[in-house]
């Protein structure tokens, strides 16, 4: 019997009936992801399975280490085969992992083969993918029409040209949306060299002469602004924690001298001016209507002699434990919305120990008459998108807020395979709701339960964003 069926995690009557009629049809808005747009904007053939599947791929480099593979086949100078059957022989020992199940969603999606990978079988995959990508579906444009992609939002620096994506937009047989969002995490950086690099770039890309705090702030807004000019609708913040406290306009131009200077700042002066920047620019996002995503909680590059050999974002990064989370994102969205700056938003936590703190921090500020659910418990992220973290999600937010007006999930991949995730996020949406409905907890009204499958599927990110 084949591993991957038709009624894969589908555990239940109830549970295939949604999936199969209410879930599985719905195209894909993946409103956050690390894709390249150059790839899509060149859409060049993929040289090996390899090229498309391991690079950049943290997830199955972090595997592939504690599998023992030495790092020349990982992130070094192997030969693509090598690193394959380096992949296909570690692939066994994922039992367990979210990674066993996305291996084999995308073999069988993208490729067909419902074997299951290991070392003994790893050349004839090799071959037979290889093969298949040379088939012209199988370029980056190719596997997101398969996936039936409707809207794309990249990850892109503040001073990016996003020439790409203006070039995208106009390849006449590609009907995909590929839009930009807006990454200031450079701005928000403790590091006083990497804000002054930051600021001779924001200087160069726009036609602020940053001189003081406020040309700065505006610096930041007329790139927002170049932006939105382009289709984007979003912007990210990859935080390792949410603090929150006040200072003068006084304290932020002394602040922001200083940095320039090269001087560091003090950990009191530097929650300071993370939040005076964050409030400023979630003005910035409101007047325009976007969506402010906010990613926290992870510890990055703790491996340091790796980082110096490989750099970052390699697989060195795990989950962050911060204390007084709750008083300080109550006071930052209060801020926010005291000031009339609290845009659409999207929290994403990565400790799911803290899911009921935020979930619970977020009904707070919910717009009333606005948009539905404008404060959004974000789906599970990073080392909580497997099967355990997203049902925990779930039921977090089905306990805290309203699960019907959940925007659902996201990729956040650089992968052009990576779309079974979404797959994956409905298939055990559908078997927990299915449960629910088989356990009597909620009624088996197709109606009620077609409206609440789509709109997580679908319906909601379509009217929450506006693309």
């Amino acid at each position: 019997m084949e591993f991957i069926g038709n009624d894969f995690i589908l555990n239940n009557k109830t549970a295939k009936k949604l999936y199969h009629e209410f879930a599985e049809p719905q195209p894909i808005i993946d409103y956050h992801c690390h894709l390249d747009p150059k790839e899509i904007a060149e859409n060049k053939p993929f040289a090996t399975i390899t090229d498309l599947w391991l690079a950049g791929d943290h997830y199955k480099w972090r595997a592939m280490r504690a599998n023992g593979v030495p790092e020349e086949k990982i992130t070094g100078n192997a030969s693509p085969d090598e690193k394959f059957k380096a992949w296909a022989e570690t692939v066994e020992s994922c039992v367990g992992n979210p990674l066993y199940h996305w291996t084999h969603l995308e073999l069988k999606k993208y490729f067909g083969i419902n074997e299951v990978l290991n070392g003994s079988n790893w050349e004839k995959v090799w071959n037979q993918c290889n093969e298949m990508l040379k088939q012209p579906q199988f370029t980056p444009r190719g596997l997101i029409e398969q996936s039936n992609v409707e809207v794309i939002c990249t990850t892109d620096a503040p001073c990016d040209t996003l020439e790409y994506h203006e070039a995208i937009s106009k390849v006449a047989d590609f009907s995909t949306k590929v839009l930009p969002t807006f990454r200031p995490d450079e701005a928000l950086d403790p590091s006083a060299e990497v804000l002054v690099n930051f600021v001779t770039k924001l200087q160069k890309c726009t036609s602020q002469k940053v001189e003081n705090f406020n040309s700065f702030l505006s610096a930041l807004d007329e790139r927002v602004e170049y932006f939105h000019q382009r289709g984007g609708r979003l912007s990210d913040h990859g935080l390792m924690k949410i603090e929150y406290s006040v200072s003068s306009e006084v304290e932020q131009e002394a602040m922001f001298q200083k940095k320039m200077s090269g001087i560091a700042l003090s950990t009191e002066e530097e929650v300071k001016f993370t939040t005076a920047v964050i409030l400023s620019l979630a003005s910035s996002y409101k007047k325009r209507n976007w969506t402010m995503q906010v990613h926290f909680g992870a510890i990055r590059s703790n491996n340091t002699a790796m980082y110096r050999k490989i750099g970052a974002n390699t697989g060195y990064d795990s989950i962050y434990d911060q204390p007084n989370i709750a008083e300080n994102l109550n006071q930052l969205l209060n801020a926010m919305e005291e000031n009339d700056a609290l845009p659409k938003t999207i929290l994403y936590n990565l400790n799911p120990g803290v899911n009921d703190i935020v979930a619970s921090a977020i009904g707070n500020f919910q717009k009333s008459g606005s948009v539905k659910s404008s404060i959004q418990f974000g789906s599970g992220w990073w080392f909580s998108d497997t099967k355990r973290g997203m049902i925990r999600q779930l039921t977090t937010l089905a306990d805290q807020g309203l699960l019907m007006n959940f925007v659902g999930m996201l990729t956040d991949s650089r992968s052009f395979i990576s779309y079974t995730r979404h797959e994956y996020f409905r298939r055990i949406l559908c078997n927990l709701v299915g449960q629910w409905v088989e356990d009597g907890e909620i009624p088996d009204d197709q109606e009620l339960l077609k409206k609440l499958i789509e709109n997580i599927s679908y319906n909601n990110a379509k009217s929450f964003f506006k693309f």
